[in-house]
């Protein structure tokens, strides 16, 4: 019941009923009836419509989600407030993230190596990150490994749990296609810090990076292309299931290497740009 109406139903002049008998027939507080609504600012009511069109264009967005895209048509609000804002409006995401990256304490940490490092070629340095793929009854999880230079996907693999196994054969895979990068960037997750992963590294002398606990922007670039699948591929497909899921993908990541120019590599798809390097080191 709107608390602007309660005045209106109670008549404080009745003489059979009192207030009190009034509000527990009505089911309100006491208290209520004394209640006097506040309205929103027009500047509040600004940024709750532009909440509310983020939210309609992009309903997989939570509150970080739409606090980071904000400034983008002028608007600025905290996760906190938008949190806040979204619960007025009735707003929730269309799914519940999983956790993809959870710490073992009994794993070795290893230090981050990519400070101040230009990153100028191919298979200098890799990284590697998992993420889910929501589908009818749950969620399947891919990880992919990416050139951090010209950023091409060399590889991934779908799994329907988290044990690292998937993750060293996407590693092993990639070595074989690719070669070996000389750093190899990861999270702290317990399945990069697995032993399987950890020795399949070591074994082919690549050094081991991991970034600060929870400092995600230092893989920014596979951030951004986590982004865009959401966008582009998975958001347009109702997938129910992992076969589904991994033709969507495979479909996407062909798109993303050859048929996508990157702004950052003068305009030039990953393929392009990582056989462009290749050549230019072959005949230096």
């Amino acid at each position: 019941m709107s608390p602007n109406k309660r005045p209106e139903m109670i008549r404080k002049e009745n003489t059979e009923l009192s207030l009190t008998r009034q509000c527990e027939l009505l089911k309100i507080s006491r208290l209520s009836i004394y209640y006097t609504p506040v309205g929103f600012d027009p500047a509040m009511l600004d940024l709750m419509h532009e909440v509310d069109r983020v939210f309609t264009k992009f309903p997989f967005f939570g509150s970080r989600q739409i606090a980071a895209y904000l400034p983008q048509s002028g608007f600025s609000a905290g996760r906190h407030r938008l949190r806040r804002l979204m619960g007025i409006l009735g707003l929730q995401a269309i799914y519940k993230e999983p956790k993809t990256s959870k710490k073992q304490p009994a794993h070795r940490i290893y230090p981050y190596l990519l400070r101040k490092l230009p990153i100028t070629r191919p298979n200098q340095v890799w990284c590697s990150d998992i993420t889910y793929i929501p589908v009818k009854n749950g969620f399947v999880y891919l990880v992919t490994i990416i050139d951090w230079a010209v950023r091409k996907v060399l590889t991934w693999r779908l799994s329907s749990t988290l044990h690292a196994n998937f993750c060293v054969e996407a590693l092993e895979d990639a070595i074989t296609k690719y070669g070996k990068p000389e750093i190899m960037n990861t999270d702290q997750g317990s399945q990069h810090t697995d032993s399987g992963w950890i020795t399949t590294l070591t074994e082919a002398k690549i050094k081991i990076s991991m970034d600060g606990w929870g400092r995600y922007l230092n893989n920014i670039f596979i951030e951004r292309m986590w982004r865009s699948r959401m966008q582009e591929s998975v958001y347009l497909h109702e997938i129910t299931d992992g076969f589904q899921a991994k033709r969507i993908i495979n479909g996407w990541i062909g798109f993303y290497n050859s048929g996508r120019p990157h702004t950052a590599r003068d305009k030039q798809t990953p393929d392009i740009s990582y056989v462009t390097h290749a050549e230019i080191r072959k005949s230096a």
